[in-house]
């Protein structure tokens, strides 16, 4: 899903060491694994920028930790809001150039911001930072988790089992969500596998070929979209209570989620809701 980001140009602000202390203040501790989905905008001005943020994360999981940024690439794609709102007034010719100039998805080179923000493209481009393959849901991690996390991530499976959110489940990572809502956290889309007969669809994206030049390549999935992840939200406030834990990083409010916690009441949530619409 959509995260803003910042501008570039920050010199000053609040001190790598002060957020990381904030950021022990929020519960996060040495040796985790961290999803962190984040708008720089809200952060406020930090020494360093992106750099200076992602140095305070680094320090608060430690050596052992593993920062996980979504990465994702919605604007590849022709089946997403993104691409349908910038192809919207385009008449047929313009429609057919304007996806021949499309460029593939690389797993190594291709930016995931302006869409996923500042702080997750700042993790991507980090030295020693991994990223999953998806060529729409990819997924960046930096830390000594990183690959068991990321690989592999099948076309099929967005964001289900087989791909890193799964794996997050597993891990029993947490999500820090920085200055965005509740809400807006992408591991929730784990649950929406667990719902009986999940409706799918055709989704397509632009990937290189094996002579290195852009191709198109179409592939079912489940048909996920997160309009409903506000009301599902409550849900899982109401279900985790204190288990959530939230509190100021610079001048972002934070959220600090157990994902397989808010996994499991989200899939509660959405089958008692399935449930009740064909009862």
């Amino acid at each position: 899903m959509t995260v803003p980001g910042a501008g570039a140009g920050w010199r000053t602000g609040v001190s790598a060491g002060e957020l990381t202390a904030q950021l022990r203040a929020l519960g996060v501790r040495p040796g985790q694994t961290l999803l962190v989905q984040a708008s720089t905008r809200a952060l406020g001005p930090v020494a360093g920028g992106s750099a200076g943020a992602l140095a305070a994360l680094r320090a608060a999981v430690g050596p052992t930790g593993t920062l996980v940024a979504y990465t994702a690439t919605p604007e590849n794609s022709d089946t997403s809001r993104l691409h349908a709102r910038a192809t919207a007034a385009l008449d047929a010719r313009e429609l057919a150039a304007f996806r021949a100039a499309m460029p593939p998805f690389d797993r190594w080179t291709t930016p995931s911001s302006p869409t996923m923000g500042r702080l997750a493209e700042e993790l991507r481009t980090t030295p020693g930072a991994l990223r999953s393959g998806h060529p729409q849901t990819s997924f960046a991690a930096l830390g000594p988790a990183a690959a068991r996390l990321l690989d592999p991530h099948p076309l099929d499976c967005h964001l289900g089992e087989r791909s890193p959110t799964g794996r997050l489940y597993a891990e029993r990572a947490h999500a820090l969500l920085i200055g965005v809502p509740l809400w807006c956290c992408t591991a929730y889309h784990l649950a929406d596998y667990r719902v009986p007969k999940i409706p799918s669809k055709t989704y397509g994206c632009v990937v290189a070929g094996p002579d290195g030049r852009a191709r198109w390549q179409h592939f079912e999935a489940p048909d996920l979209d997160d309009l409903h992840f506000p009301e599902l939200a409550e849900a899982i406030r109401a279900d985790l209570g204190e288990r959530i834990s939230g509190g100021p990083l610079g001048a972002a409010a934070c959220f600090l989620v157990p994902i397989a916690p808010a996994v499991d009441a989200a899939a509660g949530w959405l089958n008692a809701r399935a449930g009740a619409l064909t009862g």
